[in-house]
């Protein structure tokens, strides 16, 4: 059986709410929107769960433009479910993204976010955060990115926000941008995001502030653009794979910052689309955060987008089986915990392991030593605990995944072991 899907015709969109502003974007060619089936494949794995990656899909959907009524339907139900359950426990970063789903494109579903007073929680999560700062030696409730997401809805929906308190929070030098010393592309994207679209309001004059605001904000902008692309690779990707698609929105629609020889933005869609192929997007929220930079679009066209799609379709064939060659069944790997020294085992699993499995081993032959605990996330299982050290946010701690010493990019639920692999669970800072 094949599901299609729509996309819009429509080639390039520049938007901008400041004439002065026009973002220059790549997007892909119509001819090549089959080369998105992988991403629309993925997202439909949302229909089996639950939570805020069902905001992520339908946001990113409705974006692009991909008109079907039953999938829509689908995520709306899982999206109100969740805000209705449990919107009290949402942190500020997902409640965020539910608001922008809800309201994107301004359908009728956008009285929900009125008829539940969303609008007013954002802004009590958001001060929330910025409590926990001064509380906690600078640290938010939840992280930067989440931060950044809040301002974000509360910029496009007409919330309530400090323009002093923006200006200073956001800050290129604050310490929150860094993980374990490294520049987080994605925070940093996402904060270009929120920023620009705070800067957009100024200037239009929909929020008042001192003359020197604009200014500050322009500063903090134009720096984190050059943060952003010093993390630029030599095949286009920015940071790694899976922050590529939010550092295309912030580039997007800061390109007043940069020269044009400064990225090339078609080689980087060009390495996106080839890792699109190889599968590097085979999550829900992976694929849903790729599929508007790939699209030409950003976050900023919330209230632009448009609700529903021409008539272009993308068959989704059934794939085909291919008997692989004989191999071994099973694969050894090392594993180490490092907290104050490291401890060690080697661990038999299938071979298609993932780094989960690892730990899942270890922790029947010693629980002791290897014994963790998990949360499940919109990115998969996320480790909150080794011998019993549980992460912290308010002292910026977590544990840290590794392979031969270099920290992995994907989740232990989806990173693939492989034979003689040195893997290890390090209790680090950020």
């Amino acid at each position: 059986m094949r599901q299609s899907y729509q996309l819009p015709l429509l080639g390039l969109l520049l938007f901008s709410l400041v004439p002065s502003q026009l973002c220059k974007t790549c997007a892909i060619s119509e001819e090549n929107y089959f080369r998105l089936a992988p991403l629309l494949r993925a997202m439909d794995k949302s229909k089996y769960t639950r939570g805020t990656d069902a905001a992520n899909v339908l946001l990113s959907q409705r974006l692009v433009g991909i008109a079907d009524p039953v999938i829509k339907q689908h995520l709306l139900q899982q999206v109100k479910y969740n805000m209705q359950r449990n919107v009290s426990n949402l942190t500020s970063g997902q409640l965020a993204l539910i608001v922008m789903a809800l309201g994107a494109c301004h359908t009728q579903d956008e009285k929900v976010i009125y008829d539940y007073h969303l609008i007013g929680q954002l802004e009590n999560k958001f001060r929330a955060e910025i409590e926990n700062m001064g509380a906690h030696d600078g640290n938010p409730l939840t992280n930067y990115y989440q931060l950044s997401l809040n301002l974000l809805a509360l910029c496009l929906f007409n919330g309530s926000y400090s323009i002093p308190e923006v200006t200073e929070l956001f800050s290129p030098e604050n310490k929150n941008y860094y993980l374990s010393g490294q520049f987080s592309v994605d925070t940093g994207a996402m904060a270009v995001l929120a920023l620009t679209c705070v800067k957009r309001r100024l200037m239009n004059g929909q929020i008042k502030a001192d003359e020197k605001a604009v200014e500050r904000i322009s500063n903090h902008t134009e720096s984190l653009v050059k943060k952003i692309l010093s993390e630029k690779k030599e095949n286009g990707l920015i940071g790694n794979v899976f922050s590529t698609g939010d550092a295309m929105q912030a580039l997007f629609v800061s390109s007043d910052y940069y020269q044009e020889s400064q990225w090339n933005c078609q080689q980087t869609l060009d390495t996106v689309l080839e890792e699109i192929s190889q599968g590097a997007f085979s999550i829900p929220i992976a694929a849903a955060q790729i599929l508007p930079a790939v699209m030409g679009k950003t976050y900023l066209d919330v209230n632009s987008c448009v609700s529903s799609a021409g008539n272009f379709n993308i068959s989704n064939p059934v794939p085909i089986t291919v008997s692989p060659p004989d191999s071994p069944s099973n694969i050894s790997v090392n594993y180490s915990v490092r907290i104050n020294e490291t401890y060690f085992t080697n661990v038999t699993v299938p071979k298609g392991s993932v780094f989960l499995d690892v730990m899942e081993k270890a922790q029947k032959e010693n629980k002791t030593i290897f014994g963790f605990t998990m949360e499940e996330s919109e990115w998969g299982p996320y480790i909150t605990s080794v011998q019993g050290l549980r992460a912290n946010s308010n002292d910026r701690t977590y544990w840290q995944l590794l392979s031969g010493g270099k920290p992995l990019s994907q989740g232990a639920g989806n990173y693939i072991v492989h034979e003689g692999e040195n893997l290890q669970v390090r209790w680090s800072k950020y």
